[in-house]
């Protein structure tokens, strides 16, 4: 069963998104120097449909993306939590932040708008950094995946310095 800590209005983890970002515990990736380890443990309440009801009620007006933050130990739960969105909050867009290096084989890519993959490593960086191997996956209108990581990236660190 997925289970979450909590949720918060984010503007940074989904490019031109209003995201309500929902925590997920019990992450088996345990990246070394994870900026939340408190994800790491089996706690929070469970993430169902009447749970994504009730926050779509609570914020449903104020976010234009709903964001996965984990869900690696049930990634069927969370592609079944996302076309549940697309179906029941069709004006919403889905975005999923894995910490696995790749999405599972047995995962319908095409019910999630945004897919981040890559675990954290800390001397590569996250996803602002160009030497992440992290990446951020947007689904077009023809149901193809494009990489939009570079919407990540700070000027100063893409561009060149000058002497």
């Amino acid at each position: 069963m997925l289970k979450y800590l909590n949720t918060d209005i984010v503007f940074q983890e989904v490019p031109d998104e209003t995201s309500l970002a929902i925590n997920i515990t019990g992450c088996p990736c345990r990246c070394p120097g994870c900026h939340s380890p408190h994800l790491w443990g089996d706690t929070g309440l469970p993430l169902d449909t009447k749970a994504i009801d009730s926050m779509m009620a609570s914020q449903g007006e104020n976010i234009t993306c709903v964001c996965f933050m984990g869900g690696d130990a049930a990634p069927c739960q969370v592609e079944s939590l996302a076309a549940y969105i697309h179906r029941c909050y069709p004006r919403h867009k889905v975005a999923w932040y894995s910490g696995r290096q790749y999405v599972p084989h047995n995962i319908d890519k095409q019910q999630f708008d945004y897919i981040k993959v890559g675990p954290y490593i800390a001397h590569l960086g996250s996803l602002k950094s160009i030497h992440s191997n992290q990446y951020m996956l947007k689904r077009m209108n023809d149901g193809t995946f494009v990489n939009i990581t570079h919407r990540f990236r700070r000027l100063a660190d893409a561009a060149p310095r000058s002497a």
